[in-house]
């Protein structure tokens, strides 16, 4: 990317030593990232962890221009899907502290003035179908591609808010069993945070899990406000956009952090620790079912994956300005979060250089 080769800032190391068992082989992965967000990235954080020694490196501006502000550890990017986990992780804590159960029917959990619009199912769609893709939902509401059609392109789920979510699930028919089969839903997990929402007390999304998750990790750039002091701007094929709102289903989407706090969450999710949290970050990595046609398997939410002798733990997240990659690997104690201010590609170089970053950083194949 030409602000990076004009404007380098190299490594911000958050701890010491080259991590790696081949030093060079993850320079060169770490390269392969950055090359996969031109041209159109100005910023992109690449967050590593090996055992007890950690880095942050990175590179450009957080814009076109002179005057835009380098990239830092703290420069806010936003994750899209990734947030997912933070949702998945917030459900677990909750569990852990008995608010709720995974097996509690979506009904139990919704508004009072919104038992009218429940969604119509045979049989009750828990909050561990959410959790794991199984609920039956299609992969987005209803409503939402009708009033998403004149910001497509910037921020389609900007005007779907609270109130076409609540009339959304009454316009909805269950079209599998719940718990039956596996079927990608920005719908399941947003209407996830909703109801973990009306369960921890009626804070927002964002309150909660500040409050939950957050706060207790140590995550202080984490946040789910589109005005977030120090962001990195989004890129559409090179154009600006505006920051990304997502002010109906924020627990699907609407999560922003930079590189040295996804690197604190992929780190505690390698040491989970005592109590409720740490009991949580445990609940997350359980395999719950095998995916189809592949033999990868679905925790809550994370994705895992057994790969030439590793144990991979992995998600991915676009808006349509930014893209983000985090994953960890348990026995190797190893983690990567990789971040652009560009969105996605239809070939998904970004994403899989960052996946083979993680590969390589959890040693040889066997």
């Amino acid at each position: 990317m030409s602000a990076a080769r004009t404007d380098p800032l190299g490594t911000d190391r958050l701890g010491t030593g080259r991590l790696g068992t081949d030093p060079l082989r993850t320079d060169r992965l770490c390269a392969d990232v950055v090359r996969a967000a031109e041209p159109y990235a100005t910023a992109v954080v690449v967050a590593l962890a090996d055992g007890e020694r950690a880095e942050v490196r990175c590179t450009g501006r957080l814009g076109h221009g002179p005057g835009s502000a380098p990239c830092t550890p703290e420069t806010v990017f936003e994750l899209g899907s990734v947030t997912k986990t933070f949702t998945a992780l917030l459900l677990a804590r909750l569990v852990s502290g008995g608010e709720l159960a995974l097996d509690d029917p979506v009904e139990s959990h919704l508004p009072p003035d919104w038992i009218a619009a429940s969604v119509r199912s045979g049989e009750p769609i828990r909050l561990l179908h959410l959790a794991t893709h199984t609920s039956g939902l299609p992969r987005l509401p209803p409503g939402l591609l009708a009033g998403a059609v004149p910001t497509w392109f910037s921020n389609p789920y900007g005007g779907y808010g609270e109130r076409q979510l609540r009339d959304g699930l009454a316009r909805t028919t269950v079209r599998a069993r719940p718990g039956g089969r596996y079927g990608y839903s920005n719908y399941g997990v947003g209407l996830l945070g909703r109801l973990l929402v009306e369960a921890g007390g009626g804070a927002s999304y964002g309150e909660l899990l500040a409050e939950k998750v957050c706060g207790p990790l140590g995550l202080r750039h984490t946040t789910c406000a589109p005005d977030a002091p120090g962001r990195a701007t989004g890129y559409r094929r090179g154009r600006a956009l505006p920051p990304w709102r997502i002010p109906g289903l924020p627990g699907a989407g609407a999560v922003r952090a930079g590189g040295a706090d996804l690197l604190r969450y992929l780190q505690a999710h390698l040491r989970p620790g005592d109590g409720e949290l740490g009991a949580a970050l445990r609940e997350v990595q359980r395999p719950r079912l095998r995916l189809p046609r592949s033999g990868d398997q679905l925790g809550l939410v994370w994705q895992h994956r057994h790969a030439g002798g590793r144990e991979l733990w992995f998600h991915t997240g676009g808006t349509r300005g930014f893209t983000a990659f985090v994953g960890f690997s348990p026995p190797t104690g190893t983690a990567v979060a990789a971040l652009a201010n560009t969105g996605p590609t239809l070939d998904g170089r970004f994403l899989q250089s960052a996946y083979e970053l993680l590969r390589g950083l959890s040693g040889p194949d066997r």
